[in-house]
């Protein structure tokens, strides 16, 4: 695919175009930014890039998109390409050290029929410390012929001597209109459900691309009965929530779907903009909890929610986090009205 067929990015691009005009290309990249925003998706396109058989044009380098390397790259068949990522049917996926040093035995190689090996490690924070070790014996010394692409939604999750190693771009969220416009012209669905989408998902196009509008709506309807106050009085249904929530494994999705209301209520609390609101539709029920609420309260919470979403199903326990949350966000909403 090539660059101006990728939605936003605009710096990201423009540093990785520039690097090869004036071949000053970095041995190992690591992009960094919110999950499902676009990260893997420029690292194909820049594999693409390196690799084309087409020479480029006026513009500079860039990806056909229909030669054989870059059709090649795109099916992850190319001999000078690899791609590393954990296994995500496992309980705890992670990248261990036996896919890192086969890595090891494949990039000190020439390329066979391009003029880089590209390895593209998707989720690297998720290497285990053996594999983040073994892996940073051959960042220390890449061969001359490689190039290494990490993407991480968490950088801080990895080892801070692998980043030492690596140039970091930092890739942040399409503007909301983009993302709504590529909605409606890839998945044909009306304005409407384009714009919510792109809302709940906070311009995340590659997560919004993968929902269904009705679906997400049956969703949210479900998940914001956890927070309604006829839930929030009980304690005892709390509990019991939070225990069938863990049973079905659905623990994370609703943590997840708490963290939004919980950023809603702070925006309401504080007088930010409705149009910003992830739960705009719900906005007079976010009104009513957002009145008696404690704003600092609500913020602690949000850090640690936060937080949890970043330490993903590391030492998570999300039956016990699910209980915490939705405690203390009883507490912050402690309105005369929830108390028994």
């Amino acid at each position: 695919m090539p660059f101006h067929e990728i939605i936003g990015h605009e710096q990201p691009k423009a540093i990785l175009r520039t690097a090869l005009v004036h071949d000053r290309l970095a041995h190992a990249l690591l992009f960094h930014g919110s999950e499902g925003i676009g990260k893997r998706l420029v690292a194909l396109c820049f594999a693409q890039a390196i690799n084309c058989d087409t020479p480029h044009g006026p513009e500079g380098p860039d990806a056909c998109g229909i030669c054989r390397s870059c059709l090649q790259i795109l099916a992850h068949t190319h001999p000078d390409f690899r791609v590393i990522e954990p296994d995500r049917e496992a309980a705890n996926p992670q990248i261990k050290i036996e896919q890192i040093r086969e890595l090891g035995q494949h990039i000190i190689y020439r390329p066979l029929v391009g003029q880089w090996k590209v390895c593209l490690i998707d989720e690297a924070d998720r290497l285990t410390l053996g594999a983040a070790n073994a892996l940073l014996k051959t960042l220390e010394e890449p061969p001359a012929h490689s190039l290494f692409i990490l993407i991480t939604s968490r950088p801080s999750a990895l080892p801070a001597t692998v980043r030492s190693r690596c140039q970091g771009i930092r890739f942040a969220a399409p503007a909301r209109t983009q993302v709504e416009a590529a909605l409606i012209t890839k998945k044909e669905i009306p304005p409407e459900d384009a714009r919510y989408l792109a809302v709940i998902t906070q311009s995340r196009i590659g997560h919004a691309l993968t929902l269904d509008a009705n679906a997400t709506r049956a969703l949210q309807d479900e998940f914001n009965t956890l927070v309604s106050p006829k839930t929030l009085r009980s304690v005892s249904t709390l509990l019991t929530v939070a225990e069938a929530l863990h049973k079905s494994d659905r623990g994370q999705e609703a943590l997840e779907w708490i963290a939004q209301w919980v950023r809603d209520l702070i925006l309401v609390r504080v007088g930010a903009d409705p149009d910003s609101l992830l739960n705009l539709d719900r906005l007079p029920a976010l009104q009513e909890a957002a009145r008696g609420a404690h704003l600092d309260a609500l913020l602690e919470l949000h850090e640690d929610l936060d937080a949890m979403a970043r330490a993903a199903t590391r030492n998570l326990n999300p039956q016990m986090a699910l209980e915490n949350v939705l405690l203390r966000l009883r507490d912050a909403v402690s309105a005369t009205e929830l108390r028994d």
